[in-house]
């Protein structure tokens, strides 16, 4: 099954916005539970996108099992970098994009395309509904949680006063930094777009750096630090 036939189909598209929306891999259980259906419907369907490439299998143990082979490691299911967008026909956005990028003038072109980053980053935040919180860790915990609900998955994996760091391997922008990594201004902006709706601070006061999202085997890590006065 390639990856538009499996986002085609309702019931393994479901599947996949449940996995991207957890924080960690999931089990056949978590799925079963969550959708409530039988765990071989549910492990036919966790089963069918890995075979697509949208998820990877592998083990770990889970706290809080019991029953039968409470002790052994789990089958988890986690979520593929997503390096490209899955549409048909392929629109080459990115590209056009590229060309839009190309045609600014290179004078303030970088602060213009972190300007369009935090207006796109705003677009999300409103249709995710995220809400402000106070702490920065919390704020990012929201982040991911809301742009998880629009089918992004993202995780916290770090946090201070400061500072927060996220893992996501689904960044809405990766396809276009990918092609395009003049473009890679729009990435940060949108982040610092949304961890300042998030925490409720001006975005004057938030700077993001982005990395490994050329490397195909690993997430984004995007770095967001607040600091300075308002």
């Amino acid at each position: 099954m390639d990856q538009l036939n499996a986002v085609g189909d309702p019931a393994l598209r479901s599947a996949l916005l449940f996995a991207r929306s957890r924080r960690d891999p999931i089990t056949v259980d978590d799925l079963a539970a969550a959708q409530d259906v039988h765990r071989n419907v549910a492990r036919s369907r966790l089963d069918r996108l890995a075979d697509a490439g949208l998820l990877t299998v592998g083990s770990a143990r889970r706290s809080g099992r019991t029953g039968p082979g409470a002790g052994r490691p789990a089958r988890v299911y986690g979520v593929t970098p997503a390096l490209t967008a899955i549409e048909f026909p392929d629109r080459r956005f990115e590209l056009l994009v590229g060309r839009l990028v190309e045609a600014l003038p290179a004078r303030g072109r970088r602060a213009r395309l972190r300007e369009v980053g935090i207006d796109f980053g705003a677009d999300f935040a409103r249709a995710a509904g995220l809400e402000p919180a106070t702490l920065l860790g919390a704020a990012a915990e929201r982040v991911c949680a809301s742009i998880g609900r629009l089918g992004y998955q993202a995780a916290v994996e770090a946090s201070t006063a400061e500072q927060a760091v996220i893992v996501t391997p689904t960044c809405p922008l990766r396809s276009l930094v990918r092609v395009r990594p003049e473009a890679a201004e729009i990435d940060r902006g949108f982040w610092a777009g949304l961890a300042a709706t998030a925490s409720g601070v001006s975005v004057d006061r938030v700077t993001c750096t982005t990395c490994d999202c050329h490397d195909e085997r690993s997430s984004c890590r995007v770095v967001i630090t607040v600091g300075g006065d308002d």
